[in-house]
């Protein structure tokens, strides 16, 4: 699961089940003008709210200086692949048959490590970003709480996905405030050594290139 297709499953915060008994009448569904007023609602942006705060932040550096390494692996296989592609274009009518034949193999070879490079390295990628929105997202859920019982909201939705919202008033987006608290709940200290590798957040990480095939002779 990658950082923003989970985000898009992050639950919608229901944040007062009492509600059911205040807006419903009782034998209809239809809510009562006085409970209907008294209603706060609000919403938040889950995946702005985990890059923006600061620990979302270092966990994106992070996750570029732990992976770097083999993504420029996969970049050099790229590249030789690539190298090879132009040898065979360029030597069409002067190499060998033998040393075509020998171009050809080694490319198939790089296109298979380069393959299989890129599928681990999309595999850790995904476990790192869980882990990250794991640790961030129950964190975040606790000063979310906290917040909307202290500012009295009955409702806040996660609106990461905008699928069905045809309207929201910027007046009821709390995602500003919900980062101010959490970095305040949860600093972290400039120019700390990170005490293991944690993957980015939100515009996870730099997509691994396609390696490509050379041409078959």
């Amino acid at each position: 699961m990658t950082w923003k297709s989970a985000l898009r499953c992050a639950t919608v915060f229901m944040l007062a089940a009492a509600i059911s008994g205040a807006c419903l009448a009782q034998g209809s569904t239809a809510p009562a003008p006085a409970a209907a007023a008294s209603l706060k609602v609000g919403i938040l942006d889950v995946r702005s709210a985990i890059v923006a705060t600061a620990e979302g932040k270092q966990a994106q550096a992070e996750m570029q200086s732990q992976f770097a390494p083999r993504q420029s692996e996969l970049e050099n296989i790229q590249k030789q692949i690539e190298d090879i592609r132009k040898r065979l274009q360029a030597g069409d009518r002067t190499l060998s048959d033998e040393e075509k034949s020998r171009l050809a193999r080694q490319g198939e070879a790089l296109q298979k490590r380069g393959q299989r490079l890129q599928d681990e390295l999309r595999e850790d990628l995904q476990a790192a970003e869980a882990d990250v929105i794991e640790r961030i997202g129950g964190k975040m859920r606790e000063v979310l709480d906290r917040y909307a019982r202290e500012n009295a909201f009955t409702i806040i939705f996660d609106v990461s996905s905008q699928a069905g919202i045809v309207y929201a008033s910027t007046g009821i987006n709390v995602t500003q405030d919900i980062v101010r608290l959490y970095d305040q709940a949860y600093p972290v200290r400039a120019g700390a050594a990170p005490t293991r590798p944690q993957p980015q957040p939100g515009t996870p990480a730099t997509k691994p290139p396609a390696t490509q095939k050379p041409p078959q002779r």
